[in-house]
């Protein structure tokens, strides 16, 4: 234990509890004193203690100094009979920060579901602000859909490359990666609006960005978390790449033989399509269709992943409590599956059926299932290390680069056939009800 010694000779501080010829204006209470930070000719001393760690390996001699505390005896020392000053050791336990002690995998839960977070504020803010720049260009729907299209283009492309980067890499360095060309993409969206090829390309290297993240965080998720919290995890994502991976070993006929992965590829495909398109085109049919204005069209648009939030906790409670009973692992994936595609299958065709329901309960419906439909992270998401944990980030990789199709298809045809039949129940609702019904 090594003790650092820190005198104030420069007349500063002084103790209350010994005569100063200054008023004391501010007191910090100790145990047996006052101290008064007001001029005086008392000298005090704080010592600190140091834990220091010595760490011997083979060549390498590495020394850790850690600081333990700043510690406070109850014993004074004089330093002369007259009172004009003493020395004292004060302190307290510091320990920082608060969450260094908490299990790796809650630390990885924290951080990734913040990357994530980030993530889709980033790729969901145009479909908001989509709906005035429409009106100051002069775009159509078709041409709207063509710009949030866009951000798929690079999504799609990136799939494959992410899902290899992780794994020869490791998810976090690609994780890292992937938030800064994000980021950096959308800071330049303002700046290019009124340029369509500038906005086009900002839009795909946001997709570019966001892309590999999946990879990399089902990477991080096989690495660091064990079968048992997989779920909960899951939850709070060109020929030289083809000849890099057949270097390393990944099997890949095994992965296109197997009735699992194709299962795996459609079903991805299929919720895509609802959700990229909801995604993009929500908002313009709340505005539209519900006669809601800007602000409460974009207030209404957070309901739907707001109330995934919860109901992806439960979700992810009720497959791992299913697991830990004994149910086999492939029942719950299918059970949470069906829930998640039914679900938001039968609140969209009460939306696009003329009922006459007046525009908050449409608002609701459509939060509901659209929130059910997070059961999918509980599902599908989590087969991808059921199946392979060692080449988990390649086969999202995989799932993902056919589930971005939608995104470059879906979401430009919503717009095309929107100016075509002028329904929204033709161009959005029906395209998505037919895949979650054949996807389940």
């Amino acid at each position: 234990m090594a003790k650092l010694a820190i005198s104030t000779d420069n007349n500063f501080f002084c103790n209350s509890h010994y005569p100063s010829h200054q008023p004391s204006i501010y007191k910090t209470h100790f145990r047996h004193s006052h101290l008064n930070i007001v001029p005086s000719r008392n000298r005090l001393k704080f010592k600190f203690s140091c834990s220091i760690k010595e760490k011997e390996r083979e060549n390498v001699a590495e020394t850790e100094k850690v600081l333990t505390g700043l510690r406070v005896d109850d014993e004074e020392v004089q330093v002369d009979g007259t009172g004009n000053g003493f020395e004292k050791e004060m302190g307290f336990d510091w320990s920082w920060p608060p969450f260094k002690n908490l299990p790796q995998r809650y630390k990885l839960i924290g951080t990734t579901s913040l990357a994530f977070v980030i993530c889709n504020m980033d790729k969901v803010n145009l479909s908001i602000a989509i709906i005035p720049m429409s009106h100051q260009f002069g775009w159509n729907s078709s041409v709207a859909g063509l710009v949030q299209s866009s951000f798929f283009w690079g999504y799609a492309l990136s799939q494959l490359p992410g899902g290899w980067l992780a794994k020869v890499f490791g998810g976090r360095i690609v994780l890292q990666v992937g938030v800064l060309v994000w980021s950096f993409a959308t800071a330049l969206v303002p700046l290019l609006a009124g340029f369509m090829p500038g906005l086009v390309f900002s839009r795909i290297l946001v997709g570019i960005g966001e892309g590999v993240s999946p990879s990399a965080a089902t990477d991080l998720i096989a690495r660091h978390v064990n079968t048992g919290g997989r779920t909960l995890t899951g939850c709070i994502v060109c020929l030289w790449w083809f000849g890099c991976w057949k270097r390393n070993g990944v099997p890949w006929n095994a992965f296109f033989q197997s009735k699992a992965v194709w299962a795996m590829i459609y079903a991805h495909f299929c919720g895509s399509w609802g959700h990229y398109t909801c995604l993009s085109w929500l908002p313009t049919y709340f505005s539209d269709e519900l006669n809601l204005n800007l602000a409460e069209a974009a207030w209404v648009s957070v309901l739907p992943p707001l109330a995934s939030v919860f109901v992806t906790s439960i979700a992810a409670q009720f497959a791992d409590s299913l697991i830990s009973n004994g149910v086999e692992t492939t029942v719950v994936r299918k059970v949470c599956q069906t829930i998640a595609f039914l679900s938001p299958a039968a609140c969209m065709i009460l939306s696009s059926l003329d009922l006459g329901l007046p525009p908050w309960e449409i608002v609701a419906i459509l939060t509901g299932g659209l929130a059910l439909s997070s059961f999918a992270l509980s599902g599908l998401y989590c087969t991808h290390q059921d199946i392979s944990p060692e080449y988990a980030s390649i086969l999202l990789g995989i799932t993902n680069t056919v589930g971005a199709v939608p995104g470059i298809v879906g979401v430009a045809l919503t717009g095309y056939l929107l100016d075509s039949t002028h329904s929204w129940g033709m161009s959005l609702f029906a395209p998505s009800i037919f895949f979650y019904l054949t996807g389940t």
